[in-house]
C-alpha cells in the first residue's frame, strides 16, 4: 500500500513510519517545511508538502493514496478558544481527506481521543463517544460521519503515548508543576489516565491499516489506568519538587486549561482491539519512562 500520513513528522507519525516500511509499504508524509521533507526522506517516505488548514493539499495527497492515517492536530493548550479553533481545523480536514476517498474503497484512520465516560466506568470499543461533550474535538463523530458518504472510515483511540521524553498530556504538567513549585493531583488523585508506549501505538496503525475495516474503534491502550497521583508523584522525583493534593476548586487556577482533563477517569480496555488484531503491547510503562526521563529536555519536546 501507499499511505499517506498527516502529521508524519510528529511524535506518532514518525513512529509508524519504520512500522510501514519495514512491512513492504510506501509512506506519502505531509509536510508543510524544507525541515520536514528531509526528516522524511531520511526515514524512507516521500514528502508530500502541504498543511492542515490547507485544504486542497490533504485531498491531493489522499487522491494518490491506497490508504489515509490522520495523525497530525495542532497540540496548542494555552487556553480553550486555541483549542477550539484547533479542533475545528481539524474536523475539516478529516472532511477533506473523507471527501477525496469517498466510494473508493480505500481505508482512512483518524486519530481521536478517549471519549470520557462516568467515573469508574470501563470504556471499551464497542460504547459509543457520548452525544453531548464538553470537549470540542470531535476527531471520532466526524471521522464515522463519512461512513454513510461510502468512505471506509475507522477511529484510533489515543491514550496518553509516550516514551521517556514525551508523554502525552502529561508533557505539559511538567512546566506547570516547575511554576508552581509543587506537582499536583485533584483530591485523592486515583483518577486514571490509559497509556501506552509509541512503538505499541504505532504498530498498532500499521495492523488496523492492513485490516481496512470500516466503522472500527480501535484502543491504542497498554495500560488501562494510570493514577494521576502516580504520574504527581513520577513528575515530582523528577523535578525534585514537594508533591500536593489540590481540590477541585483550586484546578482551574492551578492547572489552567489542563484542569478541563486533570480530574477525569479514563480507565479504558483494549481487549477487544488486542483480540481482533492480534495486537499485544511490549513496551514499557508510563511511570517507567517519566522514572527515566531528561527533565531538561521536557519543555522542548512540548512545543514540538
Amino acid at each position: 500500500m501507499r499511505v499517506f500520513i498527516t502529521g508524519a513528522t510528529g511524535f506518532i507519525g514518525s513512529a509508524i513510519i519504520p512500522e510501514l516500511i519495514n512491512a513492504g509499504h510506501q509512506v506519502l508524509g505531509l509536510t508543510r517545511s524544507d525541515a520536514g521533507a528531509e526528516a522524511l526522506v531520511a526515514a524512507g517516505a516521500k514528502p508530500h508538502r502541504g498543511a492542515l488548514e490547507d485544504l486542497e493539499s490533504l485531498r491531493a495527497g489522499a487522491a494518490k493514496s491506497d490508504g489515509v492515517i490522520h495523525c497530525a492536530f495542532i497540540h496548542d493548550f494555552r487556553d480553550l478558544a486555541t483549542f477550539q479553533k484547533n479542533a475545528e481545523v481539524d474536523r475539516r480536514a478529516i472532511e477533506a481527506l473523507g471527501s477525496a476517498l469517498a466510494n473508493s474503497n480505500r481505508p482512512l484512520i483518524v486519530s481521536g481521543g478517549i471519549p470520557h465516560r462516568s467515573p469508574g466506568e470501563t470504556m471499551t470499543e464497542d460504547m459509543d463517544a457520548p452525544a453531548e461533550s464538553r470537549m470540542p474535538r470531535v476527531s471520532e463523530q466526524t471521522a464515522l460521519a463519512l461512513v454513510p458518504k461510502g468512505v471506509k472510515a475507522s477511529v484510533m483511540r489515543l491514550p496518553q503515548v509516550h516514551d521517556p521524553v514525551k508523554q502525552g498530556l502529561v508533557t505539559w504538567l511538567v512546566p506547570i508543576a516547575r511554576e508552581k513549585g509543587f506537582s499536583a493531583y485533584v483530591g485523592d488523585g486515583m483518577n486514571r489516565w490509559p497509556a501506552a508506549h509509541v512503538k505499541d501505538v504505532a504498530r498498532l496503525y500499521k495492523l488496523a491499516i492492513e485490516k481496512q475495516e470500516t466503522g472500527a474503534r480501535y484502543h491504542a491502550v497498554a495500560e488501562e489506568g494510570v493514577t494521576l497521583r502516580d504520574i504527581a508523584e513520577a513528575l515530582g522525583r523528577g523535578l525534585k519538587v514537594p508533591v500536593k493534593s489540590i481540590s477541585p476548586e483550586e484546578a482551574g487556577p492551578h492547572f489552567g486549561f489542563l484542569s478541563l482533563f486533570a480530574g477525569l477517569d479514563l480507565l479504558t480496555s483494549s481487549a477487544i482491539t488486542q483480540k481482533h488484531l492480534g495486537w499485544k503491547p511490549t513496551g514499557p510503562g508510563m511511570i517507567e519512562d517519566l522514572n527515566n526521563m531528561n527533565y531538561a529536555q521536557v519543555e522542548t519536546a512540548a512545543s514540538r
